[in-house]
């Protein structure tokens, strides 16, 4: 059975840092893409960030490129996401997610492009 489940969600102030983090089980980590997906309030779930399988290509969305950073450690299973110089608008419930095939290539910013999903962890930035 495959789980996902991150940690790190709370509140911040705008100009701060939050770091969340994915832990995955029940799949061999370091054969498949992560992803990061937001979801805030009335909006459709966004693509943020992913991470090849091995690490060597990372993909942002444009509305976070330069403020966030995604990293994985395939020793602990184990996808990161560093968030800084927040704003209200990032505001939103951050999932994480991992692709259905192994050793794929692109730019994962599709969701119909991953098959087990975390149960998402809040990000609130107050003004």
């Amino acid at each position: 059975q495959v789980q996902l489940v991150e940690s790190g969600g709370g509140l911040v102030q705008a100009g701060g840092s939050l770091r969340v983090s994915c832990k995955v089980s029940g799949r061999t980590f370091s054969k498949y893409a992560m992803g990061w997906f937001r979801q805030a309030p009335g909006k459709e779930r966004a693509f943020i960030a992913a991470i090849s399988w091995g690490g060597g290509g990372t993909y942002y969305a444009d509305s976070v490129k330069g403020r966030f950073t995604i990293a994985r450690d395939n020793a602990k299973n184990t996808v990161y996401l560093q968030m800084n110089s927040l704003k209200p608008d990032d505001t939103a419930v951050y999932y994480c997610a991992t692709v259905s095939s192994l050793y794929s290539s692109g730019n994962y910013q599709e969701p119909s492009e991953y098959v087990y999903w975390g149960q998402g962890t809040q990000v609130t930035v107050s003004s």
